[in-house]
């Protein structure tokens, strides 16, 4: 399966979420840290869902990135 992550960056460390998995987020220090983390936590709330006979739901979330011209202020 491939879910869609969001990474936001902080001050000293990254955080993620996805938005089909309410309530599954992790941190780290390094992308590839909150990369690794999340998909650890992803995994976990799939086992758990499964385990309680709740549905696994599949991505509904894509994501690009768009290009825009600098607006001076």
């Amino acid at each position: 399966m491939q879910y869609t992550i969001v990474i936001e960056k902080a001050p000293s460390s990254y955080a993620a979420c996805i938005s089909d998995l309410p309530g599954c987020v992790a941190t780290g220090a390094t992308r590839e840290e909150v990369v690794r983390e999340m998909r650890q936590a992803i995994e976990f709330h799939i086992e758990s869902s499964s385990q309680h006979g709740e549905p696994v739901p599949e991505s509904q979330w894509t994501a690009t990135v768009v290009d825009v011209a600098a607006v001076a202020g």
